[in-house]
């Protein structure tokens, strides 16, 4: 048996913020690439990438009268492009800029007869550069690369236990590449009031995001002097949501992002790290069903 620690491996901040930079913008290029030729679904559902047990996917994308399919490989380190037609194509992911990735992924979605153009402009990040332009940004450690998509795999197979719980409407556990972040939503079923927007965001994007009542979870893999952390939030936040007690005692409300966060770490030196997320996400919930009075009757199994 893997020890807690193994499972879920250290991903100091400092150690791999240029890999995670780098590859928070590749996961753009492929993220644009879903939205370009996907219909809006609800709260942006379509444009989401999903963990998978090798990294992560588009899942079939539709183009024409084919599909094809973009895969994150992060135990071989490569990209593949797979078409319903039985073609594909494969490049290594190594330290690379963000300019060489996009035109090697657009050159080799041509190779497979599927025409790309989007807008090549990064979005939630601070200075954002074209992606054929950012010749700045080319690291790629693939030892790093490795822990945070293990990190992803067991939290995508936590908050998938803990959506099970829940029969109104909520979504599935998918990874956003505007934010970098794996996350889960679940609804009251009561629509929102419009939301203020956020920084760096257009507000039709959190317009759409957020239309509904919303208690949502995630881990973000965290950046600059912050460390990864999963974190729990509602919208519209309810009265008396910061002082709610919550699980573990490591947990805490973050004033600044306005969410309740429980850092990696603490999670790692956990006796039982799914016991101990699961009270965090559960516990987080009941904040935002309890304060909100959410009709828990009709939404909990």
């Amino acid at each position: 048996m893997s020890t807690n620690i193994e499972i879920f491996p250290s991903l100091p901040s400092k150690s791999w913020q240029e890999t995670s930079t780098t590859l928070h913008l590749w996961t753009q290029v492929i993220g644009k690439i879903r939205m370009q030729f996907t219909p809006l679904i609800n709260h942006w559902w379509n444009v989401t990438l999903y963990v998978t047990s090798r990294g992560l996917t588009t899942s079939p994308i539709p183009y024409e009268t084919r599909s094809f399919q973009i895969d994150f490989d992060f135990i071989a380190h490569q990209l593949c492009i797979s078409t319903s037609d039985g073609q594909r194509s494969v490049f290594a992911l190594k330290p690379f800029s963000v300019a060489e990735f996009y035109q090697k992924t657009i050159h080799t979605l041509a190779s497979l007869d599927i025409k790309v153009k989007v807008w090549t402009m990064p979005q939630e990040v601070s200075n954002p550069i074209h992606f054929e332009e950012d010749t700045k940004h080319a690291a790629y450690d693939p030892e790093y690369v490795h822990k945070f998509w293990m990190i992803l795999l067991q939290a995508n197979r936590i908050f998938t236990q803990f959506r099970s719980c829940f029969i109104g409407k909520v979504s599935p556990t998918h990874f956003f590449w505007g934010s970098f972040d794996l996350a889960l939503t679940r609804f009251s079923g009561r629509i929102a009031p419009k939301h203020p927007g956020a920084s760096g965001v257009a507000d039709f994007i959190t317009h759409e995001a957020y239309s509904h009542e919303v208690s949502s979870c995630g881990f973000w893999p965290g950046g600059g002097d912050v460390e990864p952390f999963f974190y729990s939030y509602a919208y519209p936040e309810p009265e008396g949501f910061k002082d709610y007690p919550i699980k573990p005692e490591a947990a805490y409300y973050h004033p600044d992002i306005q969410e309740f966060v429980l850092p990696l770490e603490a999670l790692r030196i956990s006796d039982s790290p799914e016991e101990t997320l699961l009270s965090f996400l559960q516990s987080t919930y009941e904040a935002a069903a309890v304060l909100g009075k959410w009709d828990r009757e009709a939404l909990e199994r």
